[in-house]
């Protein structure tokens, strides 16, 4: 059994069918898998806890903040992984263009920091014309998102992409003939399932609208760089600085972030006990 989980991707075809000589991956499906999940995790928590958000407010939100994350998400990838990326940023219709000399060949490439940032500009434009309110739906995201996400980094397994570090752990995947570790796997679970654990157990628990978002943003960096310790560094980068890769990079200042909102959020509020 061992054995033949080193060696499943000689077994597993990416590509789950053809339609139309259209290729389908299973990442694809995995994404789709990954939106549903998180949009109707959203919807449990809105019912379950009772909060005053209307479905239809939600169904509007999550539209505008997928178009942020998918743009955010592409062009993040070429400005934060792709080197010599000018071609790219002076035709940017390129980025989302899925033929190569004329074929088919999808898109491929995202970046998850690139897919934050779009997705907070979404939020912001959302709440700026929809007048919603701004934290209590950034921690109804904190909670869902997390369940999306393993689907998104399982979907990076089947697809056979940002691969582990080379190891001689007896779970490893052989990948091109090298035995590496699974880290997508690893970043499903704790990117996602953890993260979705602790914060879905303690969001009645919060002291404040804002808080979810914020451990979210700090428990999110600090798995993230953790994971990134088993997990290959982009080849046209490799280490940025030190043994650091951009993805730790990134997910420093995410975790500054989280850290900056939530004393931020937490001095506002007892501020307004102290004066009461």
């Amino acid at each position: 059994m061992i054995e033949y989980w080193n060696h499943i991707y000689e077994h597993f075809n990416p590509i789950a069918f053809e339609i139309f000589g259209f290729k389908v991956h299973w990442y694809g499906i995995m994404y789709i898998l990954a939106l549903l999940s998180a949009l109707y995790m959203a919807k449990y928590i809105v019912q379950k806890d009772k909060l005053s958000i209307s479905e239809k407010t939600l169904d509007d939100y999550f539209i505008w903040v997928e178009i942020g994350i998918i743009l955010g998400a592409r062009i993040g990838y070429f400005v934060f992984y792709v080197p010599d990326n000018s071609y790219y940023l002076l035709h940017p219709w390129q980025m989302f263009n899925p033929f190569i000399d004329g074929e088919f060949v999808g898109i491929r490439g995202m970046s998850y920091h690139g897919a934050v940032i779009g997705f907070a500009i979404a939020t912001l434009l959302f709440v700026k014309f929809k007048k919603a309110n701004l934290w209590q739906l950034l921690d109804i995201v904190a909670v869902s998102v997390p369940a999306g996400y393993i689907f998104g980094r399982i979907g990076n397994f089947l697809n056979q992409e940002l691969v582990g570090r080379v190891t001689e752990v007896p779970w490893g995947i052989y990948v091109n003939g090298i035995l590496r570790h699974p880290s997508q796997l690893y970043e499903a679970f704790f990117e996602g399932f953890v993260i979705f654990i602790i914060l879905f157990l303690y969001r009645k628990k919060k002291k404040f609208d804002g808080e979810l978002i914020a451990l979210y943003m700090i428990f999110y960096g600090i798995f993230r760089s953790f994971c990134e310790m088993f997990r290959m560094p982009d080849p046209q980068l490799g280490f940025i600085i030190g043994h650091f890769t951009m993805g730790e990079l990134l997910s420093f200042v995410m975790i500054l972030a989280g850290f900056t909102i939530y004393f931020i959020k937490l001095k506002q509020i007892t501020h307004k006990i102290s004066k009461k």
